[in-house]
């Protein structure tokens, strides 16, 4: 019994350590020693900005003013706002930019899929630019992404996030810059295996229909030009500025995500096929992260049957990392503590969200569509 409990934790260790640790290096390692530089070269081609929402009326005027602020040729820049099925006041608000070259496409409720296969069906520019309500655009973030276009081997571009207000999302700060780091070293190997939706631009001929139920159309659709052929690349120039949610509303969104995921591996094969483009990448990066709660799982159950001191050791080491967890909420803001609890608390919310992420398998993708939930705003659909 001792010697399964303990090719079960080793096994179970190992792969979270290679997927937290061993991975990371192995792509830092890749990425120097075989770069594949972006080609920036700005060529102003005609941009489709493709914008839906669903009852935003309190983030809609300000997110079209940001739009039309975007340094770019306005000759070249066409705005579609497409209201999926809106019951407050953003269709009204919308039509009052109609005279400043915004256009309104009012859909009944369908979801953001549909919303966004009518956007592209009536897009007439050679680029689209993707984009949702709540996120602010920094000016010159849409030039940033179609020079990378400019690339020949560029079919698609995202930009990044950054978190603005009280809180800064300190509870997932850690989180973020280990995601751009893995995206910008994926960038410099090849390409990245899932976008920022509210900031990629991608060519208008690589556009395919999406499924309705897609969950990930920021990875949908890149992944798509990627299998054409074309990369999907990180621009660390391109930024939209994000209002923090609420950890509740976080969970949520990384439950759609990371179910997004399992729709994926349905969807594109080659993503975990042995021998295709980027399959190592996605096993390690994106499968080993939706088995992590699995193996902390079969961890614990094999702990109490290892070897003394070893049961003891691993039983309280994992008991003492959980508590700090638990502990979180409670620890006052300026002790020295809470660092050490914010860390095992980001990550206990991952794994319970990973974990919680089969149900896809159980319910209609729909439902895992929640409410976004802003500090300081009221509410709206995500």
């Amino acid at each position: 019994m001792s010697y399964l409990c303990l090719v079960l934790f080793l096994l179970s260790a190992g792969l979270i350590l290679y997927v937290m640790f061993g991975y990371p290096l192995l792509l830092a390692w890749l990425a120097r020693r075989n770069p594949r530089p972006v080609r920036k070269r700005l060529e102003p081609k005609t941009v489709t900005v493709l914008l839906t929402v669903y009852n935003g009326e309190q983030w809609i005027r300000s997110k079209l003013e940001s739009v039309l602020q975007l340094d770019y040729p306005r000759e070249l820049l066409e705005i579609l706002v497409i209201s999926d099925g809106s019951t407050d006041g953003t269709d009204e608000i919308v039509r009052e930019f109609a005279a400043r070259g915004v256009n309104l496409l009012r859909l009944p409720r369908g979801g953001k899929a549909q919303a966004l296969n009518a956007g592209i069906a009536q897009a007439r520019g050679e680029v689209l630019f993707f984009t949702d309500v709540r996120q602010p655009l920094e000016p010159d973030c849409l030039k940033s992404l179609v020079a990378c276009l400019g690339d020949p081997e560029v079919g698609a571009a995202c930009g990044h996030v950054y978190f603005i207000g009280k809180d800064r999302g300190a509870h997932m700060g850690l989180y973020w810059r280990y995601e751009k780091w893995i995206r910008a070293n994926h960038t410099r190997l090849d390409s990245i295996l899932a976008g920022t939706g509210c900031i990629y631009a991608m060519r208008r001929e690589l556009a395919v229909p999406i499924p309705p139920d897609t969950l990930l159309d920021d990875s949908y659709l890149p992944l798509a030009a990627l299998y054409r052929g074309y990369r999907f690349v990180f621009d660390t120039g391109a930024v939209a500025y994000e209002y923090p949610t609420s950890l509740d509303t976080e969970f949520r969104r990384k439950v759609r995500t990371l179910a997004g995921i399992y729709q994926l591996m349905g969807r594109f094969p080659q993503l975990w096929q042995p021998g295709s483009r980027m399959w190592i990448h996605f096993i390690s990066y994106k499968l080993g992260r939706l088995l992590m709660p699995f193996a902390l799982i079969a961890m614990a159950v094999a702990s109490p049957g290892l070897p003394a001191p070893w049961a003891a050791i691993t039983v309280g080491g994992q008991l003492l990392f959980y508590s700090l967890a638990a502990a979180h909420p409670w620890i006052p803001e300026r002790w020295p503590l809470r660092r050490l609890t914010s860390v095992a608390y980001t990550f206990v919310v991952l794994m319970a969200a990973s974990l919680c992420a089969v149900s896809i398998f159980f319910v209609p993708a729909r439902s895992l569509w929640k409410e976004t939930r802003v500090a300081g705003h009221d509410s709206i659909a995500s």
